[in-house]
Order: structure tokens, then sequence, then C-alpha cells
């Protein structure tokens, strides 16, 4: 079976540690009565971010981070956002509609300049990539700060090799520090974590299932192996992702390899871009329809469990993948 990195992960950065916090001057009053600091330092997948004040100007450079800014309320600080995948969460549509879209997908430097930002934040790396927003060490130079999340590092080895939900609040609250709002932030992650202990404890218990995540592709699968959200989720409701045993988040698959393997549940991403087997009605037609996947004991029983493809990434639609599985494997064993 050939292996290769995929996606740009997925991510969410994550487990960026707050390196210091230092205030000059007397601090300014924040809304709902919280106090902002006139200056925090943070670390950054690597690199040592200066925020000299609460950002006024900030763009979100893809879906992930924007839904956690929106999260924390921040729409009035935001003057652009890009790259929607999916449609917003419901419960944050109304916010995002008063950000301006500056692109359909990744804004390219000279438009991301154009707007004057004075925080950038990204949870994938290609994000910064030449050809889109330009490098995070470009926009330094230029005293704006650029976030990523430690996730998707652009130097792997400041990526941690598993993704875990205290890195995904760990993340939500540094912006929440940021921007000065650090009682949204602990709000934000108390009721997310409040969510992930009933959706874990909500799951069936002592079932033995082996459980395949089908992110995309018919041709060549894209599946979940080790150290991603969906390896990290599997442990938590008790079933054993089938990939595991392959050290990469996101490896290239084939389909006798999955025949050989044969899970007994398959997870759909149900994807909105419309590739190649993206959405979740699509993965299910080709499982029934070619002569190796419809053999599979999952498809025979018709065990699918769909989920939205964006709840794979860490973010704060993280939480939901877990209730998500939970639902479906109740749903399966009862």
């Amino acid at each position: 079976m050939k292996i290769i990195f995929i996606r740009g992960l997925v991510a969410a950065g994550l487990a960026v540690t707050l390196a210091g916090c230092a205030t000059s001057g007397a601090p300014d009053s924040a809304e709902g009565g919280e106090t902002r600091p006139s200056s925090t330092v943070l670390t950054s997948c690597g690199r040592k971010l200066k925020v000299a004040a609460p950002p006024e100007r900030a763009i979100s450079l893809e879906q992930n981070a924007t839904e956690i800014m929106l999260s924390l309320g921040l729409e009035d600080r935001m003057v652009a956002t890009s790259y929607q995948t999916d449609p917003v969460l419901p419960h944050l549509a109304a916010q995002y509609k008063k950000v301006p879209v500056l692109a359909r997908q990744y804004a390219h430097h000279e438009a991301t300049l154009a707007k004057e930002p004075d925080f950038l934040y990204s949870t994938l790396s290609s994000a910064f990539a030449d050809d889109a927003a330009g490098s995070r060490a470009a926009w330094q130079k230029l005293g704006v700060p650029a976030y990523l999340s430690v996730h998707d590092c652009e130097n792997p080895g400041h990526t941690p090799d598993k993704v875990t939900f205290d890195a995904v609040f760990d993340e939500i609250k540094d912006i929440a520090t940021v921007f000065g709002v650090g009682e949204r932030g602990e709000k934000v992650v108390g009721d997310l974590r409040d969510r992930l202990e009933r959706a874990v404890a909500a799951a069936p218990k002592d079932i033995d299932a082996k459980v395949m995540w089908y992110y995309a592709g018919t041709s060549t699968p894209y599946v979940a192996g080790r150290g991603g959200l969906p390896s990290t989720v599997s442990k938590l409701t008790g079933v054993a992702n089938v990939f595991d045993d392959i050290g990469q988040k996101w490896p290239e698959g084939n389909w006798e390899e999955i025949a050989e393997r044969n899970p007994d549940v398959i997870v759909l991403a149900d994807l909105t871009r419309g590739g190649d087997g993206d959405s979740a009605e699509a993965k299910k037609r080709f499982l029934r329809t070619n002569p190796v996947t419809a053999k599979l004991d999952a498809v025979r029983a018709n065990r699918f469990i769909v989920v939205p493809g964006s709840a794979m990434d860490p973010s704060v639609r993280a939480v939901a993948l877990v209730e998500e599985l939970s639902k479906g494997l109740k749903r399966l064993y009862g």
C-alpha cells in the first residue's frame, strides 16, 4: 500500500503555547467588562509573535480560523475572511454575513495587504504559501503577526504526532487572549468540554467494531491513519480505527487493502466541494457498485455513519465529530 501525506492537514493547529504576556500602559476596556492587554507575546509553530494591541483589522484566511473567531464574537475586529469550504455553522451565519469575503479560495498577498491587516490567522499552512497570502516571515517583516495552528506547521518538527482536544481548546483560548476576550474563550471552551463529555458518555460501550474513516476519492481513497482527529475520536468512543497502524494522519489507500481489512463501519465525510466521491451519497453509490467494495461487511450491512467533512479537522467543529459518531454507533449497535 502506497502511503503519502495529503490535505495540508487539517487541522487546526492547536497546542500553540502562550509564551508570555506583557502589558505596557493602561489596559483598554473591552466589551462585556473584560480587560484588553496592550501587548501579548506568544509562540506559533516555532515563531515568536508580538501582538502590540488587540487586533482591530484581522483577517481569517480559511474557514476553521473564521469559525473560531466568530465563536469568540470577533466579527467586529475582522476586515475580511476567505476560503469558505462548507456552509458556515448555522449559529454563526448572521455574524459571518457581517465580514467581507476577500476571496472564494485563498486570497493572494496583494489583496490581503490591501486590506491593511494587523493580524492574520489560519489553521492551514497552505494559506501562507507564496501563491496565497505569502509567508509568515514576510508578514512579520511588515509588522503583521501571522498565527498558524500547530497541527499544520510549515516545519513538521513543530507539529505534534497526534491531535488532542486539549490542544484544540488551547488554541481557542490563545486567540481569545490575543484579542483581550479571555472570558469569552473560557466560556466557549467550557461549553465544548461539556458537550465532549456528554458525547463520549453516550457512545455504546464494549462494542468490537473496526471503523474506516473515508474522506474523499474513488479511484484513490483518502482515509484516516494514526494521529489525526478521527484516530483520537475513535479511541475516545471505544472503537478501532482500521488504519491506525499507518503512521500518517491522512494516508492514500487502495481498495484491495481496504477489502483485506474489511471494516465493520464506514464513516463517510460529506463534502460540499463537488469533487470525485466528495458527497456522502456519491461515496455510498461507489461503494455499492464497485465489485471490490460491494463485498465489504460494512457495505452489505449498510453500516454507514455520515459526518460533515469539515468536522474531521481540529476546529470548533471537532466535538461535533464525537457527537455524530456516538449517535451513529448507538443507532447501529444499540
